[in-house]
């Protein structure tokens, strides 16, 4: 990351970027409403709800996961994935921060 010198900025705008990079496919929306739609662990059931092959839909979950959006344990031979709630209470304050304080500040 030395060419975009995210080091220049605080840790909550480096939060923020790295949670809208996490969040700007439409496939990793369709996973998060996916497993909150399931609100259970899901193992493997994923692929069978996107047009996507399964080594892409294992990229997008890499990416959610990356952030803390989701958690996976390996059961066996599959890994099963669900919502960290807690980094989901996170990122909504963070973002809800960020909309509130663009709203106050509107011409």
């Amino acid at each position: 990351m030395g060419l975009s010198k995210t080091e220049e900025f605080t840790k909550t705008q480096n939060e923020i970027a790295n949670l809208a990079k996490a969040l700007g496919h439409p496939a990793r929306i369709a996973i998060l409403q996916f497993l909150a739609e399931k609100k259970v662990c899901v193992c493997g059931d994923i692929v069978d709800e996107l047009p996507l092959s399964q080594s892409t839909v294992s990229q997008h979950l890499k990416e959610l996961k990356k952030v803390g959006l989701i958690k996976g344990d390996i059961e066996g031979p599959s890994v099963c994935y669900c919502l960290d709630n807690k980094a989901l209470a996170k990122a909504k304050k963070i973002l809800g921060d960020l909309l509130h304080e663009a709203h106050e500040s509107c011409c």
